[in-house]
């Protein structure tokens, strides 16, 4: 994920730990990983989900719609909630609360418990994520901090990818119920490793929500924040019933379902390491490529995803497609805003697990009103609107994001 070289160091070499280093950073990752699987969990999982809680499948995409709009509320509320807290305690205390959500999860006798629990796991998710982006540049020297910050990233992209057909896995073999009860063990050690590696982190300077909104006045945020909500809410539209789609369009058995989600997040997380060789070469062209990509595989799959083989392509089609969404969008906001990173950052959380709880909700009113099918064609309408907006809207320079490193401004 190349782009990240470009980002700005956002605090003083005095002012960063001299502890933490390579592990503290590996540490971070697997928070990001956790809290992404965390929210994404409910997808490979909604037939299951739905027939013991005795709801629907468009019902049961609630979890994911709650959870959503939940992190995209609680991201910059958080961040400015603990003010100067040690950033070190504010995270574990973020993943113990993911740990006891997923747990409420497993154990939810009915969906109102089930849709409390994915409240805290919103809770959780927002904050976590919102605050880890900027940790890397604290973690190690200044030269090492934009592959710190690459690797605390990736943890989000794979677990876009990977978190899914995991669930998916687990939920066949056991049930849904031990699928969220791994995760909570996971979320505990997880606890466990941020306490023991990382160093005390007081906070720099504290996020004001007034900075936030002002940054809505830059064209080049807008657009960016533009493109994430149609392509994320067009790509979750569709992929939050990912499974009904491919058992009711592509005839496959319940047994094939995390085999085929398993190749879409191979496919994925190549998509996310492809787009982030090419975004420093060509942020728009990238851009362009992926919403292409994903409109296309979308609404493709009524047409060539009518057995297994067809779905699989399609599958791959779509996985390197997404996989690329997230480093390409964080690359053109922080470009577009490379004086106040943790700003940007926060509105870029808040937007994308909005649209993440746009989609799932938008998605399953389409499922229950006309059909897992019917979903495909408004995702990959969303999904050429993002590319129009990318093409007719404002970009960023790269040289402004490389002018502010060599500054050396936060």
């Amino acid at each position: 994920m190349a782009n990240v070289d470009d980002l700005p160091v956002s605090l003083s070499a005095s002012a960063r730990p001299s502890r933490g280093g390579w592990p503290g950073v590996v540490a971070v990752a697997a928070g990001t990983f956790t809290v992404v699987t965390s929210e994404m969990l409910p997808v490979g999982l909604l037939t299951p989900i739905g027939g013991s809680l005795h709801v629907s499948e468009g019902t049961a995409g609630l979890t994911l719609t709650v959870t959503g709009l939940v992190a995209a509320l609680s991201a910059p509320l958080v961040a400015a909630a603990v003010g100067r807290l040690d950033r070190r305690t504010v995270l574990c205390s973020l993943m113990a609360l993911l740990a006891a959500a997923n747990a409420l999860s497993a154990w939810s006798p009915e969906f109102a418990v089930m849709v409390a629990a994915r409240v805290l796991v919103g809770i959780g998710m927002g904050g976590v994520w919102a605050l880890a982006g900027g940790l890397g540049s604290r973690l190690v020297p200044a030269r090492s901090a934009g592959p710190a910050t690459s690797v605390i990233f990736s943890g989000i992209a794979v677990a876009s990818v990977v978190g899914v057909p995991a669930g998916a896995y687990l939920g066949e073999l056991a049930g849904w119920r031990a699928a969220f009860l791994s995760v909570a063990g996971l979320a505990s050690l997880v606890a466990v490793a941020l306490a023991v590696l990382l160093p005390p982190l007081p906070a720099g300077r504290a996020v004001a929500l007034g900075g936030v909104v002002r940054l809505l006045g830059d064209a080049r945020v807008v657009t960016g924040l533009v493109v994430v909500t149609l392509l994320v809410t067009g790509h979750f539209a569709a992929y939050t019933y990912v499974r009904p789609v491919l058992e009711e369009v592509s005839g496959v058995r319940a047994s094939m379902v995390g085999t085929l989600l398993l190749v879409y997040g191979v496919a994925g997380i190549a998509g996310n390491f492809l787009a982030g060789a090419r975004v420093g070469r060509s942020l728009r062209g990238t851009l362009l490529v992926v919403c292409a990509a994903l409109a296309g595989s979308v609404l493709l799959v009524p047409l060539l995803g009518l057995s297994v083989a067809g779905a699989a392509v399609l599958l791959v089609v779509w996985g390197l497609a997404y996989g690329g969404v997230s480093v390409s969008a964080q690359t053109w906001l922080a470009l577009a805003a490379p004086e106040d990173r943790e700003g940007v950052t926060s509105l870029f959380v808040g937007v994308f697990n909005g649209a993440i709880a746009l989609g799932a909700f938008a998605g399953g009113l389409v499922v229950d009103g006309f059909g897992a099918r019917a979903v495909l064609l408004p995702a990959g309408f969303l999904a050429i609107g993002a590319l129009l907006a990318v093409l007719l809207g404002r970009a960023p320079s790269p040289a402004a994001g490389c002018a502010g490193l060599s500054r050396g401004r936060p």
